[in-house]
């Protein structure tokens, strides 16, 4: 008798806690209404979001690659001073990027960012000073092996150094590279830090985090593998951490650019763990990785629907529903939305 009271009870407080739910969500629906994706693109209060689901990196040294960026569409196009380009053709590169930025028309790009070098290369600030030179200066700018927060002062500083007391008339994006496990462990103090210096500072916003997986790999002495188990972990902190201070976070490259099978997989793998997008190497990349990391119709038609349904039961004062046979609950009315606007964020973005 004791028994089945104590499970009647259990029954009912689940019942009026499941119902609690859902009037909260009801109540804070248009709060909700600004999350950006299932990947989530949350952006920082007050701030627009820039897709990037697919983000090409082109070396600066090479002339010829970087004059194919305007006949591609391409979320981002990373002009880059770093891994890309030999240690002889560092000089190279960030002059052919300083005349590159005024010349090329690029109508089908949505974000341009320039990659310069490691902090602690020697080589970053040289690489900054050319890009500030530009006569058309880049979106963004990425910032690779970040593994303190002393980093991000020095682009800020740097910056202030450069503009005075005139900053752009709109700040940079900034994009940072965890790719240590020293980087990975600080993470999270490195993304406080970067907001922080967002508000308060008129150079940059800081908006994704971009998992550096080979570098990633040779610091902790493990083999990459097709499967790439040896990452899951770093892989899911990275999205963890990012998602937790409402930032973009970007995949591992997968190297085989011509295994286009592989390439999909692993893209909408990295896109059901969180991931908002990928790197790639090569224009081919673009298109699946796009697809991958874009709401399907089917997904866009089960949200629309399912949210019709949510408001429907809630104007009419019922709590807990079904729907297409499932029990709906918070999470789920949650990810509805953010399918929704992911799609409206990339409904003028082709794949």
């Amino acid at each position: 008798m004791v028994t089945s009271m104590l499970n009647i009870i259990r029954r009912v407080c689940c019942r009026q806690a499941y119902h609690h739910q859902l009037s909260r969500l009801a109540t804070a629906s248009t709060q909700t209404r600004g999350l950006m994706a299932g990947p989530s693109m949350r952006p920082q209060e007050g701030q627009g979001v820039t897709p990037r689901r697919a983000v090409l990196y082109v070396p600066g040294s090479d002339e010829r690659k970087l004059a194919k960026l305007s006949g591609l569409t391409v979320d981002c196009a990373v002009m880059d001073c770093e891994d890309g380009v030999a240690a002889n053709r560092k000089d190279v590169a960030r002059e052919t990027i300083r005349k590159t930025l005024g010349s090329l028309h690029l109508p089908t790009v949505g974000d341009l960012a320039v990659r310069i070098n490691a902090v602690d290369s020697g080589l970053a600030e040289d690489d900054l000073k050319e890009v500030l030179q530009a006569e058309r200066l880049p979106d963004t700018l990425m910032i690779p092996k970040v593994e303190s927060v002393s980093h991000l002062q020095w682009l800020a500083d740097k910056l202030s150094a450069h503009f005075g007391p005139n900053p752009p008339s709109s700040p940079f994006k900034l994009v940072i590279f965890v790719e240590s496990a020293l980087g990975l462990l600080r993470l999270a103090n490195i993304c406080e830090e970067g907001q922080r210096l967002s508000r308060t500072t008129p150079f940059f916003t800081l908006e994704g985090v971009v998992f550096g997986s080979d570098d990633f790999c040779a610091d902790i002495g493990a083999t990459r593998t097709p499967e790439a188990t040896e990452l899951l972990y770093a892989r899911q902190k990275v999205v963890t951490i990012a998602k937790a201070y409402r930032l973009q976070a970007i995949d591992l490259v997968h190297i085989d650019y011509k295994d286009l099978d592989s390439l999909e997989k692993q893209s909408l793998e990295g896109a059901r763990m969180g991931f908002t997008g990928k790197q790639v190497i090569h224009p081919n990349q673009i298109p699946i990785v796009q697809k991958a990391f874009s709401p399907s119709p089917e997904r866009m038609e089960w949200a629309k629907a399912l949210i019709e349904a949510f408001e429907e039961h809630q104007h009419s004062g019922k709590g807990a529903f079904t729907f297409r046979d499932s029990m709906i609950d918070m999470p789920l009315v949650l990810q509805a939305r953010n399918i929704l606007k992911m799609a409206d964020v990339t409904k003028d973005k082709p794949q």
